[in-house]
């Protein structure tokens, strides 16, 4: 009987274990995780609704999403893509739903339904699961061809014919792949949020623009789409994204860098000021804190107007030019200066892992040995938010999870 031990109770080592004992029945399969909580990130993704995927179904733009790692996933999405992630789940009796923004949530709206599906099914298929058992030794017999020796932090061992690495961005387990040659891209954070403090957004939280475009200077980092004012500064997808974009970058800026932030959807500032002008002309009467103008929540306006030294009780008539083009450049070219960053806790992602080169992506098993998979946030591969980070643990995990499960021939 095959033994195939997983590393990792999380998404990527849970759909592998069931993809692997499905498909060799016969075979021991067994999950290895290092706390005591399973599958901890699922339960906490999109605010306890986990995210599961994201409805794009073209797998050449699926790759666009993934700062890190889209080339390489190009070929396995053909192989297992979302629409197979939304097959899979309903085949255990999970209907995931998409939202107008693409993303995808279990019917239920909750994530208990995806940490159960893979509970019990896990359970129903006999995979066994073991908790607080930290990977500490790693050895292999004969380059992997024979299998490797595990040891556990609990004292124990194991002897496996096939090892799933799935276990994250683990720094003790990058510490022992580094032991074993593995090439290793230091992890850094990705996906988290801008620290600025400014007194231009005090009182200003909750408040979000649809289309704000985001940019950092001296780089050639920048996004568009909802920026959201928050206690600590600038969140929401636009500023996450341009996050997992600029992971690296960032962190060797030590998170110290000016932002600009353009409010008015990409409008520059001479587009900007002829609106202003031609409101002026015609609406000469106006009182500019009476309607709020580029999409902007009116308290959101009003500090604009209160910066630029605009009265409130002025008609648009007595409002000079000089007044209304530095409002224009205060719109569309605001500078912030962002010092450090916030993540989500258990649920932040980090780009960086074992080195993309030395994985052969038809099976996800190792270059440099046999029998050795490795599948998730382990490898050096990251996305935007939306699903998409789940999406390449579910196809990573599903193919490590059917190789593994096959006889090798040497």
């Amino acid at each position: 009987m095959a033994v195939i031990a997983i590393i990792g109770g999380g998404a990527s080592g849970f759909l592998a274990a069931i993809t692997a004992k499905e498909a060799s029945p016969d075979s021991r399969v067994l999950i290895f995780e290092k706390t005591t909580k399973l599958l901890s990130k699922v339960r906490i993704s999109g605010g306890g609704r986990c995210n599961v995927t994201h409805a794009c179904f073209d797998p050449r733009q699926l790759t666009s999403f993934y700062p890190r790692g889209g080339r390489e996933l190009l070929s396995p999405f053909t192989r297992f893509q979302p629409k197979d992630t939304i097959e899979w789940f309903s085949r255990f009796g999970v209907k995931l739903v998409a939202e107008p923004d693409g993303r995808m949530f279990p019917s239920g709206n909750t994530s208990s339904e995806i940490v159960n599906c893979f509970m019990e099914n896990a359970q129903k298929l006999s995979v066994e699961i073991l908790t607080s058992h930290e990977l500490i030794e790693l050895t292999s017999l004969d380059s992997g061809k024979s299998g490797w020796q595990l040891r556990f932090s609990s004292g124990e061992s194991l002897a496996a014919d096939k090892v799933i690495m799935s276990g994250g961005s683990s720094s003790g387990l990058l510490h022992i792949l580094s032991g074993l040659g593995y090439s290793i891209v230091p992890p850094v954070p990705s996906l988290f949020t801008f620290n600025i403090r400014d007194s231009f957004l005090e009182g200003l939280q909750g408040i979000s623009v649809p289309d704000a475009v985001v940019s950092v200077e001296r780089t050639k980092l920048k996004q568009t789409g909802p920026t959201l004012i928050t206690h600590w500064g600038l969140s929401g997808p636009a500023i996450l994204t341009l996050s997992a974009w600029g992971a690296r970058i960032l962190h060797d800026m030590n998170y110290h860098f000016t932002l600009t932030v353009n409010w008015t959807g990409g409008k520059n500032q001479e587009e900007v000021y002829s609106k202003l002008s031609y409101l002026k002309n015609e609406q000469p009467l106006l009182k500019p804190a009476s309607k709020a103008q580029f999409g902007l929540a009116l308290k959101f306006w009003k500090r604009f107007l209160e910066r630029s030294e605009i009265e409130e009780s002025l008609p648009l008539k007595d409002i000079s030019l000089k007044k209304l083009r530095a409002l224009a450049e205060l719109l569309s070219n605001q500078k912030f200066t962002a010092d450090g960053k916030s993540t989500f806790k258990e649920e932040f992602v980090t780009c960086g892992g074992v080195s993309l080169n030395q994985i052969n992506f038809s099976t996800m098993e190792s270059r440099l040995h046999r029998n050795i998979y490795f599948t998730g946030e382990l490898l050096d591969i990251d996305a935007v938010t939306g699903g998409f980070n789940f999406q390449s643990c579910w196809t990573t995990g599903w193919i490590a999870g059917n190789a593994a499960a096959k006889t090798n021939t040497v």
